[in-house]
């Protein structure tokens, strides 16, 4: 989240200052909130749904908590576009930062960060079914013990 809304920002042409990254920082908080929120549904959802497979519990508990990320992604962008706005020349950067975040943190939070989960969990399940190589048995082998 960090590195794409810094991304736009530096695409955009503006300076980068003390502002930006006070608002990179509180992003951060923010988008890590805002993953463990979705993260711990997540969880949930296996606790109560242990027959169901991987990708439906995700999808469950993405859709139990998209209406609450949607009205706290939308309340802070809505103060910040206050501060957009009604803030001034002073403000700007700190604002126009936060909204970038917000938008860029919420998108990421909800459409990346489960099905990463889900790309390494698979990923998890093919190496486990690997067979494991079996030790050479012989001088070599004690030798190296």
């Amino acid at each position: 989240d960090v590195l794409v809304t810094s991304s736009i920002w530096l695409l955009c042409g503006q300076q980068f200052d003390l502002q930006v990254l006070a608002a990179l920082l509180a992003l951060i908080g923010y988008s890590i909130n805002d993953t463990i929120v979705i993260f711990d549904r997540i969880r949930e959802v296996m606790r109560i749904h242990t027959a169901q497979d991987l990708p439906a519990v995700i999808n469950q508990a993405i859709n139990q908590t998209l209406s609450r990320t949607i009205l706290t992604s939308g309340a802070t962008l809505l103060a910040v576009v206050a501060l957009l706005v009604l803030g001034g020349e002073v403000i700007f950067p700190f604002a126009a930062t936060m909204a970038i975040g917000i938008v860029v943190g919420s998108y990421s939070s909800v459409y990346i960060a489960a099905p990463i989960m889900l790309l390494l969990s698979d990923r998890k399940k093919a190496g486990e079914s690997k067979p494991v190589p079996k030790a050479k048995s012989g001088k070599k082998a004690k030798a190296r013990a």
